[in-house]
């Protein structure tokens, strides 16, 4: 059997043969893609339930355009993140099926997106009265959930799942914490005066921020590490994720957090006017909370990114160089005899000058 010119048979590369249908040219997937997206879902479903409950009450002293304006944030922060895990979950499922095809990712995280928006505002307009607000509050959120889609349509999968992870953690922990604030002022030191009212609302505020940060980057260093052990339990030769994937996923909930705001200010800029108007106290309460939740989305961003990145850090160990001796110490010379049996310069140098050659 003659060989071709200029051609390198398979048994005498250099290279190894890489498979390309084998799974190490696979793109790798988000893990529990599916359950983030039941769990955001529940968690958008909870929000609009429990903002139609606020505004329907007949029992709150406030109008509805006011509830509906402090409810909106919470609202549009789930849409978010429940567009961007069902498209996480829409984009795993056309990878196992067509492979790493971006457009075809991108197209299906837009589509999975478009869903939950059209979904919300359908609820929104079916269950909600037929006010002023109701139009505003769906197309705002429909809006925010085909965003989140567009945001989870990026190639690194596991980081996107890291940031609906620790976005649903940040979230749930916000709800949450809202039983520890009286508790909070008073140990901040709230008293009758209205300084040490404000005052108080600035630490417990911050300590809320620097809690959720916490959170938030705990649980992307986390994902990021299940995901990694999975993928290596499945493919050895998968490539591990460089320190910029977790920054990214201990900053992401932040970034979704001012990414909600700056979609609440122009999509829902004409309810928060409304609100504004109602009175003069309530123009500044939305001027505050406005300021309150962009300081928080901030520290969140920081805080969580700081996190996951020392997380990731403690995990790497000492840089080895090619100036580090070896553990023991066998850094002797080794070829002191020539293959014929002589010994070597350097070992007749060494040797005892009684067993010299007295000629010599």
């Amino acid at each position: 059997m003659t060989k071709q010119p200029g051609r390198v048979p398979a048994a005498e590369s250099d290279e190894p043969a890489v498979d390309a249908a084998g799974p190490s040219s696979r793109p790798v997937a988000a893990p529990g893609a599916a359950v983030l997206a039941l769990l955001a879902l529940g968690w958008l479903t909870a929000m609009l339930w429990s903002t139609r409950e606020a505004i329907t009450s007949a029992a709150a002293g406030v109008t509805a355009i006011s509830l509906s304006a402090f409810a909106l944030p919470g609202v549009i922060s789930a849409a978010l993140v429940a567009g961007a895990a069902v498209a996480l979950a829409v984009g795993n499922l056309l990878a196992r099926r067509y492979g790493d095809w971006a457009t075809l990712r991108f197209a299906g995280a837009i589509g999975g997106g478009m869903l939950v928006g059209l979904g919300s505002a359908l609820a929104i307009n079916l269950t909600y009265f037929d006010t002023s607000t109701t139009n505003v509050i769906a197309g705002t959120t429909a809006a925010a959930a085909i965003i989140g889609g567009a945001v989870a349509g990026a190639r690194t999968a596991p980081a996107v799942g890291a940031v609906v992870t620790a976005a649903l953690g940040t979230l749930a922990f916000v709800v949450a914490f809202s039983r520890a604030r009286d508790p909070l002022f008073n140990l901040f030191g709230a008293g009758d005066s209205q300084q040490s009212v404000v005052d108080a609302a600035k630490w417990v505020s911050r300590t809320e921020s620097l809690v959720a940060g916490l959170l938030a980057g705990l649980l992307a260093f986390g994902y990021l590490t299940w995901a990694r052990r999975r993928a290596v339990r499945r493919d050895p030769e998968t490539p591990a994720l460089r320190w910029p994937a977790y920054l990214l996923a201990g900053a992401g909930p932040g970034l979704l957090l001012l990414l909600a705001e700056v979609i609440i200010r122009i999509g829902g800029r004409s309810l928060l006017d409304l609100a504004s108007a109602l009175s003069e106290a309530d123009a500044v309460a939305q001027t505050s909370l406005g300021t309150s939740r962009v300081d928080n989305g901030i520290w969140v961003l920081f805080v969580g990114a700081l996190t996951a990145l020392i997380a990731f850090g403690r995990t790497l160990g000492p840089a080895h160089t090619d100036d580090d001796e070896p553990a023991d110490g066998s850094d002797t010379v080794v070829d002191q005899v020539d293959p014929e049996g002589e010994p070597s310069p350097a070992e007749a140098f060494d040797a005892d000058p009684a067993k010299a050659d007295p000629s010599r």
